[in-house]
């Protein structure tokens, strides 16, 4: 049990760097980019390179696996994959995380797949990498989190699991680096896991506001409705680009969302993925959702 899968998906990167044995040049981890801060700052922390994998809507918003060269691969000790995506809501499907596990194998390096939005979906529940990963769930570890499913964020709760040598040297670690779940929030944690009602109602709500989305935002900005997650990621590079958008909105509107470049990293060629693009989150009740959005149209046009 971990303290929120933040903690987690820091300390799996410090203990990759060590599992996965010597690599051909210096150790890397790879990261979607856009990303989760925790994988750069657990990266950074392991002293390895990181290596940001553009994800755009030319590639469904998921790391392009076939532009990972072999000299890169031989040198990776983890890479971290989110689905579905933060903030894309983008979700791999199996053909895609069974490739990935075909690369893990040749290569050994660490999958460290962040799924704590999960139980959030629209349509149909996304896969698991943890079920294309084998009986032994070698090389795969998979993050989850009771922020999202249950929205209980403030409780910090979530749980690792996958490949049992590696989570024994991710518990030692652990065991010394970071403070026991205390107890109550287990006990609490133990009644949010085994009940799937309130998950259930927690998806309804969000269905609700992105059929409000659906209605208000139409085809603007080139919105689709997202396979999962409670964000929507729109494009205001024809509205004088995402910072400058971020600010009109909060200014004129009351709304804020948060510029697409700022939850991502420049390109080797100097291109940010997320620039162009804003993240609002779909998290408050549905009237002031409708609210913000009709206002969001009326201030961007």
């Amino acid at each position: 049990m971990l303290n929120g899968s933040r903690e987690g998906l820091f300390f799996a990167a410090l203990t990759a760097a060590s599992f996965v044995g010597e690599r051909k040049g210096r150790p890397a981890i790879l990261m979607p980019n856009p990303f989760y801060p925790a994988y750069g700052a657990g990266a950074r922390a392991a002293n390895c390179e990181q290596i940001y994998l553009p994800t755009t809507v030319a590639n469904g918003f998921l790391p392009d696996l076939d532009a990972l060269d072999d000299a890169t691969l031989a040198r990776t000790v983890a890479i971290y994959i989110a689905s579905p995506a933060n903030p894309q809501g983008s979700v791999a499907s199996p053909d895609y995380f069974t490739r990935l596990k075909k690369l893990s194998d040749r290569f050994g390096f660490m999958i460290l797949s962040d799924e704590c939005y999960s139980e959030i979906y629209t349509r149909e529940a996304p896969g698991s990498m943890l079920e294309c990963a084998g009986p032994d769930f070698a090389r795969v570890v998979a993050f989850q989190s009771l922020s999202k499913r249950s929205n209980l964020p403030g409780m910090r709760v979530g749980f690792a699991a996958g490949d049992r040598t590696f989570l024994a040297a991710f518990h030692e670690l652990r065991n010394v680096a970071a403070p026991q779940v205390p107890v109550p929030l287990q006990q609490v944690a133990t009644a949010a896991y085994g009940d799937e009602a309130h998950v259930e109602e927690n998806r309804k709500l969000y269905r609700i506001k992105f059929d409000l989305a659906d209605q208000i935002l139409g085809n603007r900005y080139g919105y689709k409705r997202p396979a999962g997650g409670f964000c929507v990621w729109l494009d205001v590079s024809g509205r004088g680009g995402d910072e400058a958008a971020a600010v009109r909105l909060y200014r004129d509107a009351g709304v804020r969302v948060i510029p697409g470049s700022y939850l991502a990293r420049q390109q080797p060629d100097g291109t940010n993925p997320g620039a162009g693009y804003i993240r609002l989150a779909l998290v408050s009740d549905s009237q002031s959702t409708g609210e913000a959005l009709h206002r969001l149209v009326e201030v961007l046009g």
